[in-house]
C-alpha cells in the first residue's frame, strides 16, 4: 500500500510545516522584542502579525475538507 504511506508521509510533513513556521513566528517575535529593548533602528520595521488562532491549511488539506463536506451534504440531502 504505497498510497497508504504516502499519505501518512504526506499528513506528517504538513504537521511539521505548521509546527515549524509557528516556530519561527516565536522566534520573529522574540527578535523583534529584543531590538526594541535595544532601540535598534530595525525595531521600527513592524512585528509578525499576530496570531488570530487559526492556523493556516495547505491546498491538500483545503481540499480534503471540501470533499468531506460535500459527502456530508450528499448525506443529508438524501435523508
Amino acid at each position: 500500500m504505497p498510497t497508504g504511506r504516502r499519505t501518512a508521509e504526506t499528513s506528517f510533513l504538513e504537521a511539521a510545516l505548521i509546527g515549524f513556521q509557528q516556530m519561527k513566528r516565536n522566534v520573529d517575535e522574540k527578535i523583534a522584542e529584543i531590538r526594541r529593548q535595544l532601540g535598534t533602528a530595525d525595531a521600527t520595521q513592524p512585528a509578525a502579525p499576530s496570531q488570530t488562532g487559526r492556523r493556516p491549511l495547505s491546498p491538500a488539506a483545503r481540499r480534503r475538507m471540501a470533499v468531506a463536506q460535500r459527502k456530508r451534504l450528499a448525506l443529508a440531502k438524501a435523508k
